[in-house]
């Protein structure tokens, strides 16, 4: 048992470093190494030490970003508080932490944002991101129609979760363009629009829908 913790580990702390080495080669160099072979010789280790983490570039892109989502939700789930939250909290909870973390890989995410050039398909680094979100929000969202907190609508409440996957990409474009003190405009941006989503498959709009239009008005002008 032992012996396996250490195999585990130390496995864990080379795809860490492979996973590290890869963030730094692409944001000096603005690209993807040529191929794994020159990428490992730079690193240090043999080709097939990638292999046994990753079957490709692309491969290493996706575990970066689920990774994104696997590790907010691990943060999220050690508060004891969580457990108790309602639906709205539990994703206001999720975007702030998310963003939090996302500020010590800026540099990267931004990188690969400025590269999905069409809006109207999925980049390959956001499989699995998007895959982990749905299995999270799912659950939220079935919690909430539940507890009465979202309307149970025939055929739009088993379809709440896309709608989230939309709101999530909007926050991550805000967040990407948002040059405000320590993030604050996107803080702002989270609740405002998660309020806004709850009045939608909840009840109530107007006054949320106003408050968001005005900030964003006033976001635009500055």
């Amino acid at each position: 048992m032992e012996t396996t913790k250490k195999s585990k580990s130390k496995s864990g702390a080379k795809e860490a470093a492979v996973l590290k080495a890869y963030r730094e080669y692409v944001l000096k160099e603005g690209k993807q190494p040529t191929s794994v072979f020159a990428f490992c010789q730079q690193l240090g280790i043999p080709e097939e030490e990638f292999y046994k983490h990753f079957a490709s570039f692309e491969a290493l892109e996706r575990a970066i970003w689920q990774n994104f989502i696997s590790t907010t939700r691990q943060k999220l789930e050690e508060d004891e508080s969580y457990a108790g939250f309602s639906s709205r909290e539990k994703i206001l909870a999720f975007y702030f932490t998310l963003a939090e973390m996302l500020k010590s890989d800026r540099s990267f995410v931004l990188h690969q944002l400025k590269g999905w050039k069409n809006p109207g398909t999925m980049p390959t680094f956001l499989k699995g991101f998007k895959a982990s979100f749905d299995e999270w929000i799912k659950g939220v969202v079935a919690m909430g129609v539940q507890s009465g907190e979202i309307a149970k609508r025939p055929y739009l409440d088993e379809r709440y979760y896309m709608l989230f996957w939309l709101h999530l990409m909007f926050i991550l474009q805000f967040w990407s363009h948002d040059e405000s003190a320590n993030f604050e405009k996107t803080d702002a941006a989270i609740e405002k629009s998660v309020n806004l989503a709850f009045d939608l498959i909840g009840k109530g709009i107007l006054d949320n829908a106003i408050d968001f239009g005005k900030f964003l008005y006033q976001t635009a002008k500055n």
